[in-house]
């Protein structure tokens, strides 16, 4: 098939592509751009680990074809740090044992962004409902709703991310 150039733009950049219209937003993003966070979990859109806002929405990247997403902003979990450091949803994981092998953590954090923008105080129920196109294999959730809870609480009291925990680049990479 005959590849197009188009223009995404990608966590407040604009990038020239040239792909295959039928290719996949969530192969783009892994293939062309190098952002590996975003995960392949199922192909069918019914896991939420390839979680990416597009315009602030919160879309499944493995359905989803990236030459639809011209013109959008396209935001993937290496976006939403804070000035360099963690975000506040970022850090809670990290410090509430949110995610175990962090596999599925980067659409999590992506579906908990969208929700924080749109509702800055959810109820459990809120959460729960938001977080229900997400799967986990690992946890029991507990630590996730936690994590989730004290970064509203952070959010809240204006507290800045602190960059003292790093992600180490093997499980950012998987």
């Amino acid at each position: 098939m005959k590849k197009e150039l188009i223009e995404l733009h990608v966590n407040g950049r604009s990038r020239e592509l040239a792909f295959e219209p039928s290719k996949l937003l969530l192969d783009v993003l892994r293939q062309d751009i190098d952002l590996t966070g975003s995960k392949r979990g199922c192909d069918d859109s019914s896991c939420g680990a390839c979680t990416v806002l597009v315009d602030g929405i919160p879309m499944m990247a493995c359905t989803l074809l990236a030459a639809s997403c011209e013109g959008q902003e396209i935001t993937t979990v290496e976006g939403v740090s804070e000035h360099g450091s963690l975000a506040a949803i970022q850090k809670a994981y990290g410090d509430w044992g949110g995610a175990q092998c962090g596999y599925c953590t980067p659409g999590f954090i992506m579906t908990v962004k969208h929700l924080l923008s749109e509702n800055p105080e959810p109820t459990e129920q809120d959460i729960r409902g938001a977080l229900s196109g997400n799967l986990c294999r690992c946890t029991g959730y507990s630590q996730m709703y936690h994590a989730i809870k004290a970064a509203i609480d952070a959010e809240q009291k204006g507290m800045a991310a602190n960059s003292s925990l790093v992600i180490p680049s093997e499980a950012r990479n998987l």
